[in-house]
């Protein structure tokens, strides 16, 4: 059996790459995938050249705009056709197709991918979409391999493009807040000022600043002051919990990922807050036991839930709300989508599950409402949506990513890892910058009297 042409990756921290093996099921579905690809193209602001196929047959498809280029056709159809969009990332890793400015294309069907697809298709998602595999549920007994298969992969790695506060989130540049549609408590941020852009220096402390605005902004709404006994559910590599520490405050701080937990704890030693921060492996569950009963003052968790898994979210906030003491805070950043597309996707393997995050799934403001509702005492009291922060938080990370190509290469990793790791940032970027998702601080308050 002959395969079509791919670039198969050496480096062993990525699923493998097969080629799609030549049949006649993968002649019909690339066919198939041909002509909904066409009918997509033709209706978005975008150009896409095709190099002529086997059979000589090129074509350029699109009304014009950002530019995406077909080197393998047969081979980015098939990939396509068996796999959809988890193919469609395939195939930009063996370099099947390419485009000048990622992100810049990928915005355009990202801002439509609502009704890119018709209706009749799409209630047949169910049939052509992978599911998640079950060793990647988010269960007590997967979320460790889950997490470290990103977040373990190198400190290096992350040092690398991150700035110096180490922060793996959303930053909160300079901005002001105008009222969202739900009320005086639904905050809307402005986006970036273009001065904080395009040819904003991206290690400049303007990055570092941002990053300890949105930081400092959690703790306020979470109440955290000295004597504040803090939960938080995420480590990260430690910059809460020693901005929580500078305060005053005694945090417990728990993570999945022994690489971070060991840098984590360098940077609190080194701070001189050790007898302040407490830092644990542990799975957030586990704080579920009675020795955490109404134990902390506030709990805080920065884009963690996203891992949870939408059969655990209930579990998650039963959980927080287990720990917190009447009266407490909590403050969490997460990143969102509408509700319609996390119903439609729930339960589906995307590319970023396969190859950035597995487990991973995003929540909506509504489900997150919904389930502390019905099942915790927790109720919402604020929400600050800013996603042309993360936007800009991310084309941050890339250019200086891409730009430290080398350095990348000297830790171990290979070509396919940089383009995999090019297309999750910019991937995400797009979905931020179209609108598609969401980045939100969400503040919520135990309902019930403070002991005094």
């Amino acid at each position: 059996m002959t395969s079509l042409e791919s670039r198969p990756s050496t480096d062993e921290r990525l699923p493998a790459l097969e080629p799609v093996p030549a049949s006649p099921r993968t002649a019909v579905s690339a066919a198939v995938a041909r002509r909904l690809f066409a009918a997509a193209i033709r209706r978005l602001d975008v150009t896409v050249e095709e190099a002529p196929n086997r059979r000589g047959i090129g074509r350029t498809l699109g009304r014009g705009g950002p530019r995406m280029v077909i080197h393998r056709p047969d081979e980015f159809y098939a990939r396509l056709g068996r796999d959809g969009l988890i193919g469609f990332g395939e195939a930009y890793l063996t370099g099947a197709w390419d485009a000048a400015d990622l992100a810049e294309f990928l915005t355009v069907p990202a801002a439509r991918i609502a009704d890119l697809v018709p209706q009749s298709l799409q209630n047949l998602r169910a049939l052509v979409t992978h599911r998640t595999p079950r060793h990647q549920r988010s269960t007590a007994a997967n979320s460790r391999a889950n997490i470290a298969h990103h977040y373990d992969l190198s400190n290096e790695l992350f040092a690398i493009f991150l700035d110096e506060t180490l922060s793996y989130s959303s930053a909160l540049f300079p901005t002001s807040f105008r009222a969202g549609p739900d009320g005086p408590h639904h905050l809307l941020a402005t986006p970036p000022d273009p001065a904080d852009t395009g040819a904003a220096p991206l290690h400049s402390a303007d990055f570092a600043e941002a990053q300890a605005r949105k930081i400092d902004r959690l703790l306020d709404e979470a109440g955290v002051t000295e004597g504040t006994r803090v939960l938080e559910i995420g480590t990260g590599w430690g910059e809460l919990a020693l901005r929580a520490a500078r305060r005053g405050a005694r945090v417990h701080s728990i993570t999945l990922s022994s690489e971070q937990l060991e840098l984590a704890e360098q940077r609190v030693a080194a701070a001189g807050v050790a007898d302040l921060v407490r830092i644990e492996l542990m799975d957030y569950r586990a704080l579920a036991e009675p020795e955490f009963a109404s134990a902390y003052d506030a709990v805080v968790s920065v884009e963690m839930i996203e891992a949870v898994g939408h059969e655990f979210w209930g579990t998650y906030f039963q959980t927080i709300d287990h720990t917190l003491a009447p009266g407490g805070r909590v403050a969490i950043q997460a990143i969102t989508m509408p509700h319609d597309r996390m119903l439609a996707t729930r339960g589906t393997q995307t590319w970023i599950n396969k190859y950035v995050f597995p487990g991973g799934f995003l929540p909506s403001v509504q489900v997150i409402d919904e389930i502390t509702s019905a099942q915790t005492s927790l109720r919402r009291t604020g929400l600050l949506e800013f996603g042309s922060h993360y936007a800009e938080t991310l084309r941050r990370w890339d250019t200086t990513f891409r730009a430290q190509r080398d350095a990348v290469l000297a830790l171990g990793f290979d070509e396919t890892f940089l383009r995999m790791w090019h297309f999750y940032l910019e991937y995400s970027r797009a979905g931020f910058a179209s609108g598609y998702i969401n980045v939100q601080q969400l503040t919520f308050v135990k309902q019930g009297h403070r002991a005094v």
